[in-house]
């Protein structure tokens, strides 16, 4: 099964073409600015680099968020792009999964991303021969994150929020492992997208944001 898998939802601007769960070609764009500008070159340049075009996909993945707003509507407008005008198989799969996707050893996985002012958001899984959600992905704070993960042993996180907050998880957990891939990988993103089609898995295109934008955060602040 042939895969292009997008993501948009961070600074890197990523694009993969996965052959079953072998990464063919994968480009990273370091520029968070310019993703609408980006995003149709670096998908044309998978293709050529590969010797495929879009015709031959079997799957199309798109990270549906949460991360940056723009970014998720870039990516997610795109993919829908793509469905409304080809018969291939679209799917939007969390950044969240996408990074636990970057952990290789087994056992509890946490995906943290930094959201800034003692915030994350926050999702949990356990990875045995596949990778299982054990907690509703969530915005909250450090420590409400902390308090949830109290229960559970062995953790390795994951995310760029696990980089900011590792020395109190270190002292929280004294037996926790940190992944050394903290960045949204868009051959993780497909990876995950496969395991979701073959599984039968619903996995929509509607955005995951978790909270509101800082714009309607603005507005209600001056509302109230």
């Amino acid at each position: 099964m042939k895969i292009l898998s997008i993501d948009t939802a961070s600074n890197l601007c990523t694009v993969a073409i996965l052959d079953d769960n072998k990464c063919k070609e994968e480009i990273i764009v370091d520029d968070a600015r310019n993703h609408s500008e980006k995003i149709m070159p670096v998908i044309e340049e998978a293709f050529t680099k590969t010797n495929l075009k879009l015709t031959d996909m079997d799957l199309i993945v798109c990270d549906k968020g949460p991360g940056s707003f723009t970014g998720i509507r870039i990516g997610v407008g795109t993919v829908l792009a793509f469905q409304d005008s080809l018969n291939i198989p679209c799917i939007g799969i969390s950044s969240l999964e996408s990074l636990a996707y970057n952990v290789e050893n087994s056992g509890i996985i946490c995906s943290l991303i930094d959201a800034k002012n003692d915030n994350v958001y926050f999702g949990l899984f356990e990875k045995g021969t596949t990778y299982k959600k054990i907690e509703q992905f969530s915005f909250k704070t450090i420590y409400e994150a902390i308090s949830i993960l109290e229960k559970y042993n062995n953790i390795t996180f994951v995310g760029d929020g696990s980089v900011t907050y590792k020395e109190l998880l270190k002292n929280k957990f004294k037996n926790c492992i940190f992944c050394n891939k903290n960045n949204l990988s868009s051959f993780s993103l497909g990876l995950a997208g496969l395991n979701a089609y073959k599984n039968n898995i619903d996995t929509s295109l509607m955005p995951l944001y978790l909270r509101k934008s800082q714009a309607e955060r603005s507005l209600e602040e001056k509302s109230n």
